[in-house]
């Protein structure tokens, strides 16, 4: 009886598995579409908020028309449906690969400033805004790479309309790095490093020397000098400090002035 009932298992099973492979494979839809109509539903895809069903489009476009007129634009718009769809690593190869292909592009300078969005938004997100969190002290890579690709941009194309955008972002930028460094020279100095703490105090003020932190920065240094015993130098600091910001409520154990990352922009 079991010999039987395993037999007729295996008898409908190999139907089944036939059956399966006489099944017609998925109908591509687009497949007679032509250049111009994929497009058109790939932007209306993108309109809707479907950067999934966007992108599959622009690749269909791409590779099934690589010299068409709607290639290029296709490649720059899979790499900001990236962007939108919160897919960062994605769009920033996108970015690259468009880059390297078409250096002369008439829209390179929009390639070079999307590439810095995506960086600044990988530090500037809704969550971070909205638990306050310090940017300053995360890992500043990010930070530093937005900055290089708009420097990049108003360095190259001055005249770009994206360029002062992208100014803005960098003054902002600016203040994140070098709070980054005054995080760190005071990590130093509540461990009792001074001699890195007046090392990466004095960094700041060489690097930044326009940043509002540089007041703390300054404070540091001289509070890192008087620790090691150089009081020569910490007098110097200090003097430097009390000409610069002598309303500074740094020694009273108060913060230095700061302005929110909005009023940048």
């Amino acid at each position: 009886m079991r010999k039987n009932l395993l037999k007729l298992f295996a008898v409908f099973l190999a139907i089944s598995l036939s059956a399966c492979g006489m099944l017609p494979d998925k109908i591509d839809e687009t497949a007679s579409w032509p250049a111009g109509k994929l497009y058109r539903e790939a932007k209306e895809e993108m309109r809707g908020g479907n950067y999934e069903k966007a992108i599959e489009y622009y690749e269909k476009l791409e590779s099934r028309y690589p010299f068409g007129v709607f290639a290029q634009q296709a490649q720059i718009d899979i790499a900001y449906a990236y962007y939108r769809d919160n897919e960062p690593a994605q769009a920033l190869a996108a970015v690259e690969r468009f880059i390297k292909l078409h250096p002369n592009h008439p829209n390179i300078d929009y390639m070079y400033y999307l590439r810095g969005l995506i960086n600044f938004n990988d530090r500037v997100g809704l969550m971070n805004f909205a638990f306050r969190q310090d940017l300053s002290e995360r890992d500043p890579k990010a930070a530093q790479d937005a900055f290089d690709s708009f420097k990049l941009l108003v360095t190259r194309y001055p005249d770009s309309v994206y360029s002062k955008d992208a100014i803005y972002r960098m003054r902002y930028l600016v203040t994140m790095l070098a709070k980054y460094e005054v995080h760190v020279a005071k990590y130093y100095f509540r461990r009792g490093a001074y001699l890195a703490a007046a090392n990466r105090a004095q960094r700041t003020i060489t690097n930044y020397p326009d940043s509002a932190v540089v007041e703390e920065a300054l404070y540091i240094l001289a509070e890192s000098y008087k620790k090691l015993g150089l009081y020569d130098l910490s007098n110097d600091a200090n003097r430097i400090f009390q000409q610069n910001f002598p309303n500074s409520k740094i020694p009273y154990g108060g913060e230095a002035e700061d302005n929110p990352w909005w009023q940048f922009w």
